[in-house]
C-alpha cells in the first residue's frame, strides 16, 4: 500500500476581531451584576485572547451582516445567505496561504456551520481552475472532528491511487450562530467559537507528515452532551458542561483503539476549549507542555470547529523535526473522537 503524506497547510482567519466586543455585549445583555461578574470570571479563565469573524462588530449604518444584531435577530435563511457570501471568500484566502496547487484530482471539503448547494466544493473547484471531472466530497455536520475525517478521506484516496492529488478544505463560520438567549451556559459556549478556514494538500509525495493511520471511537455514554441542530434562528449547539468530565473518564479506554502503540513525540489536540485540553492532558497523562501548540491556537483564534486541528498541525509541522512521531485528536457529537498518527518526514 502506498503512503499518503500531508504535504502542507494554509490557514486563514477573517479580519474582524470579535472577542472583546462580544464580552462587552454580554455585559449589557446579562440581567444583574452577579451574573456579569460570574461571566467575566469564567471568560478570563477561557484561555482565549482573540477570536475572528466574517461579521463586523460595528458595521457602517445600513450595512448588513452585523456581528451583534440590532433589533430583530436574523433567521436561519439570513444566516445561510451570509454563509453563502462569505465562506468561499475565506476559503480562497486559505488557498492563497497554501500556495500554488496543480493536478488536483480530488477535493474534500468539511464544513458544519453552513449549508448550500451548489456548495463550497464547487466554488473551490472553480477557484483553482480544476477540470470538471475532479472528484468532490462534502463532509457536513460532523463538528470539530471533521478536519481529521477529511484528512482520512484524502489519505485513503492516495493509498488507493498514488497518482491522486487531494485538496482538503475545512471552513467554519461559527460566529453566524449566536442565539437570542442570555443564559450563562449558552453565552459561555458561544464565546469559544470563531471563524476560520484551512486548506491542505495530501499526496504520495514524501514531504510533510506521513499519514500512517487513523482511528475512531464512539463514546455513547455522552451522546446527549454535544448536539448540533438546525433551528429557526440559526444552528443550535447544545454543549453540556459535562463534556470535559466525560472525556477525562472515557478517553483512557478509547485511546487504546484510537492511538495504538507507543506514545508519540508530538500531540495535536483540537482545542475545543481550555477545559477540553485540560481533560485530555489529564486522561492521557501528558506533560504540562505537550498541548502548548493547541493552547496557542485557542488563545489567538478560538475554536474554529473542523478547521482548528489544521491550524494546530500547521504550527507543529513548522517546528517539527524529521523522524518525530505525531498524534492528532479531535472530538464531536456522540460523543465521538477521531485520531490520526503519523511521522514527520
Amino acid at each position: 500500500m502506498h503512503a499518503a503524506h500531508l504535504n502542507r497547510i494554509g490557514c486563514a482567519t477573517p479580519p474582524n476581531a470579535c472577542h472583546a466586543p462580544f464580552l462587552d455585549l454580554v455585559a449589557r445583555l446579562l440581567p444583574d451584576d452577579r451574573a456579569r461578574r460570574g461571566f467575566a470570571r469564567l471568560a478570563a479563565r477561557s484561555g482565549i485572547d482573540q477570536r475572528w469573524s466574517v461579521l463586523s462588530p460595528d458595521p457602517p449604518p445600513g450595512t448588513p451582516g452585523s456581528f451583534f444584531p440590532d433589533g430583530a435577530w436574523p433567521t436561519t435563511e439570513a444566516r445561510m445567505a451570509t454563509y453563502a457570501r462569505e465562506a468561499p471568500l475565506l476559503a480562497f484566502q486559505a488557498l492563497e496561504s497554501l500556495g500554488p496547487v496543480s493536478g488536483i484530482t480530488h477535493i474534500v471539503v468539511a464544513s458544519c456551520t453552513g449549508l448550500r448547494a451548489p456548495g463550497l466544493d464547487q466554488a473551490v473547484q472553480r477557484h483553482i481552475g480544476a477540470g470538471p471531472s475532479v472528484h468532490r466530497t462534502m463532509l457536513g455536520f460532523m463538528g470539530c472532528q471533521a478536519g481529521i475525517i477529511a484528512l482520512r478521506s484524502a489519505a485513503e484516496t492516495v493509498r488507493a491511487n498514488p497518482a491522486a492529488r487531494v485538496l482538503v478544505v475545512t471552513l467554519e463560520l461559527g460566529t453566524l450562530h449566536m442565539q437570542d438567549r442570555t443564559d450563562l451556559g449558552h453565552l459561555l459556549g458561544y464565546m469559544q467559537f470563531a471563524d476560520g478556514g484551512a486548506a491542505a494538500l495530501v499526496t504520495a509525495d514524501p514531504e510533510g507528515l506521513r499519514l500512517d493511520g487513523f482511528g475512531t471511537a464512539l463514546m455513547p455514554e455522552g451522546d446527549d452532551q454535544m448536539v448540533w441542530e438546525i433551528g429557526q434562528s440559526g444552528f443550535d449547539l447544545h454543549l453540556s458542561t459535562e463534556v470535559p468530565a466525560s472525556l477525562k473518564r472515557l478517553l483512557p479506554a478509547a485511546a487504546a483503539v484510537l492511538l495504538p502503540g507507543a506514545k508519540p513525540d508530538l500531540w495535536a489536540v483540537h482545542p475545543g476549549g481550555r477545559a477540553i485540553l485540560d481533560a485530555v492532558e489529564a486522561a492521557l497523562d501528558l506533560s504540562p507542555d505537550a498541548l502548548a501548540p493547541s493552547r496557542a491556537v485557542l488563545a489567538r483564534a478560538g475554536n474554529m470547529s473542523s478547521a482548528t486541528i489544521l491550524f494546530v498541525l500547521h504550527d507543529m509541522l513548522a517546528a517539527a523535526m524529521p523522524g518525530q512521531t505525531l498524534a492528532a485528536l479531535a472530538f464531536g457529537p456522540g460523543l465521538s473522537a477521531e485520531a490520526l498518527q503519523g511521522v514527520v518526514v
